[in-house]
């Protein structure tokens, strides 16, 4: 199992029993089909609607494991888009629109559970009527909306291997006066540049990165092994191809791996970190990649690249060399409506390439 999905299991875990019996019952049914990660938004999202109904006086519940399935049958629509409606303008902090119809989906998906698929001891469905499934879920963001939205804030073309040169000596330029700065740039530099390198010419997932381990590096095959989102297997490693570029970062990595950090011949992990005052080094967290991320992103000209778009960067130039299909695969979409946001994020380019043929 994934360090993060082991992780997230055991926050499920500690968060189930304070659910109501009728919960607890949904998610032993998605178990087999869900991540642990999916399964604790749902738990949260549950935790969020709950609350909500507390503090409306819709149920006479004090806690999350006194909610009935009668204060769910007896709510009006209403109800429903009150609480759409707190999503959306809540102090505390406002959805957006992709959240709040993420959230509503979530109880979608219980409701549904309980009205057309548990039972009572009688045979009857658990929940008698479903207020949800009168609410319409609509699609928030389109292939072409997406692609719209990123325009401009990925890598294109030789930006690709300007932000890897970057990280290896133009950050340190940026920073020299800078001395705690310019020691964490010379210690970590040839690690930052080997992880982003293999994002762009793989387009890993953060999580997928995180959880590599040395033996997942298949080198001479230019394959890496990973557990990839969606598939609940957990003792499956799906290969991923990276690309030739990031052969000579990876190598030179490798060589500093185990000196530089400190790295315990136990630790398993690819990519690691020494933390300040610690004598041995550990494996790298979500966290820390992605604000290493950001910290050459801003310096590089770039505030808006996270870590996610150094994968978008990878698919849209992949995309312009390969079909669709090997674009789905190489990324683990469930679906190739999912990588059509490639094909409008390269329309521009296309159109460049039809009119330099056309000139020609």
């Amino acid at each position: 199992m994934s360090i993060q999905k082991n992780s997230d299991r055991i926050k499920l875990e500690q968060k189930l029993p304070h659910m109501p019996n009728f919960v607890q019952q949904f998610i032993d049914y998605k178990l087999p089909d869900l991540s642990p990660s999916t399964l604790l938004e749902y738990l949260r999202d549950y935790e969020s609607f709950f609350g909500w109904l507390r503090a409306e006086g819709l149920t006479q519940a004090t806690k999350d494991t006194e909610i009935t399935l009668h204060d769910l049958e007896i709510l009006h629509m209403d109800s429903v888009v009150g609480y759409r409606l707190h999503l959306m303008t809540r102090m505390e902090g406002t959805n957006t629109k992709v959240t709040v119809s993420r959230k509503l989906s979530a109880l979608r998906s219980l409701f549904h559970y309980l009205s057309q698929i548990a039972e009572d001891e009688n045979f009857y469905p658990m929940l008698k009527r479903n207020v949800m499934a009168k609410v319409e879920i609509k699609r928030i963001h389109k292939p072409k909306d997406t692609a719209a939205k990123l325009k401009g804030k990925i890598l294109e073309e030789d930006e690709l291997l300007e932000f890897v040169g970057y990280i290896l000596e133009g950050y340190g330029v940026d920073v020299m006066n800078n001395k705690q700065a310019y020691y964490s740039f010379q210690l970590n530099r040839e690690r930052d540049a080997c992880i982003v390198s293999l994002i762009l010419n793989s387009g890993l997932r953060v999580s997928e990165v995180v959880n590599l381990n040395v033996d997942d590096l298949d080198f001479g095959n230019k394959l890496l092994y990973v557990f990839r989102k969606g598939h609940n297997d957990e003792t499956f490693k799906t290969p991923v191809y990276f690309r030739e570029q990031a052969k000579d970062e990876l190598s030179i990595y490798l060589s500093l791996r185990q000196t530089r950090y400190k790295t315990p011949k136990k630790e398993k992990a690819l990519f690691i970190t020494l933390p300040n005052g610690q004598s041995e080094g550990k494996r790298m967290t979500k966290r820390a990649i992605q604000e290493m991320i950001i910290k050459y992103a801003k310096r590089f000209g770039k505030p808006y690249l996270t870590v996610h778009k150094l994968r978008h960067s990878f698919a849209t130039d992949y995309y312009l060399q390969n079909d669709i299909y090997k674009t789905k695969e190489q990324l683990g979409h469930a679906s190739t409506e999912t990588t059509e946001v490639y094909a409008h994020l390269t329309d521009k380019t296309m159109s460049h390439a039809i009119e330099r043929r056309l000139d020609n």
